[in-house]
């Protein structure tokens, strides 16, 4: 039976903290991923990933998740299918036939339809105009931080149309974990169990491409690291500290951190990789700051 929960100050505190840092892990995985792919397919890098996370979460809590109804087995098989696998697949697929600036632009716009889903199912939040300011602002700055120098708008209809599902399959995600977290189950064992669906979907993948996985060469000293990091950090550890924050604070404050995620690839870029930060970069991130403000603020109010 469903219960009723409040959440307590400190709580909400450690739910902003985890989807924060969270966030922190995600935004640098590029430089990971960008190795691996030297080496490694896409749906070979998240078939290694999955399987690291769900060891150690196995590790971690080697019980087995026990459902109240039937059907709830339906939503973590759900939840792991589209937050695992399918946001994944499709994200990577949409930058074979699209820009990497036009699907930055379009996942960034993951929080209006994370709003949209939980207006709707969970009948959580109101559809406010003070949000779609705050959403105005903070597309904008992400604009700024994509489209650098003479880089012309560009219109892949493939492409872009399998980024955009891909924000609905997160927003989908999102508002089932939400649902599920209602539920009072064990954050770690539900985890556990979509880390094992969505490997599901990653194995169907590769079996279907046939490309095959070396295990020899995913263990080397030149790509364990990375995977590690991955599979343990990015994949294990931040889907739980996110599902906590989505259990915490709710999906609409957790997705607004997703527009922290281009400021924080930018930041490391400066701080690790010698990159300048131009005079767009840093209106931009005015930008996004400023929309993230607005509709923190005017939802409160």
């Amino acid at each position: 039976m469903q219960e009723i929960q409040v959440i307590s100050k400190k709580k909400r505190a450690l739910g902003h903290l985890s989807v924060l840092l969270t966030m922190v892990v995600w935004a640098t995985t590029y430089v990971s991923t960008k190795v691996l792919l030297t080496s490694f397919t896409p749906p070979q890098i998240l078939v290694i990933r999955s399987a690291l996370a769900l060891l150690v979460l196995s590790l971690l809590n080697p019980g087995k998740l026990v459902y109240q109804q039937k059907s709830d087995r339906f939503l973590v098989a759900l939840a792991g299918f589209c937050g695992i696998f399918l946001y994944y697949f499709l994200e990577n697929t949409a930058l074979i036939y699209s820009s990497a600036s036009n699907v930055g632009v379009i996942v960034a716009a993951a929080p209006f339809f994370i709003l949209l889903a939980s207006h709707l199912i969970l009948k959580e939040d109101a559809l406010k105009k003070n949000y779609f300011i705050g959403l105005a602002l903070s597309m904008g700055g992400i604009v700024l931080l994509t489209y650098e120098g003479t880089e012309q708008l560009s219109f892949n209809p493939f492409g872009d149309l399998l980024a955009l599902l891909a924000i609905m399959v997160w927003a989908l995600y999102t508002v089932v974990t939400r649902i599920i977290g209602r539920k009072g189950y064990p954050n770690l064992l539900v985890t556990k169990s979509m880390f094992f669906y969505g490997l599901l979907g990653h194995l169907l993948v590769l079996i279907i491409e046939g490309d095959g996985l070396d295990v020899s060469l995913a263990v080397s000293s030149s790509y364990l690291p990375h995977f590690l990091f991955l599979g343990l950090v990015a994949s294990a550890l931040c889907f739980l500290s996110w599902n906590f924050g989505l259990r915490t604070i709710g999906p609409i404050k957790s997705s607004f951190y997703l527009y922290l995620s281009p400021i924080i690839t930018i930041a490391v870029a400066f701080l690790f990789l010698g990159e300048r930060m131009s005079r767009s970069d840093a209106v931009g991130t005015g930008c996004i700051l400023a929309g993230l403000l607005i509709s923190e603020y005017r939802r409160r109010g």
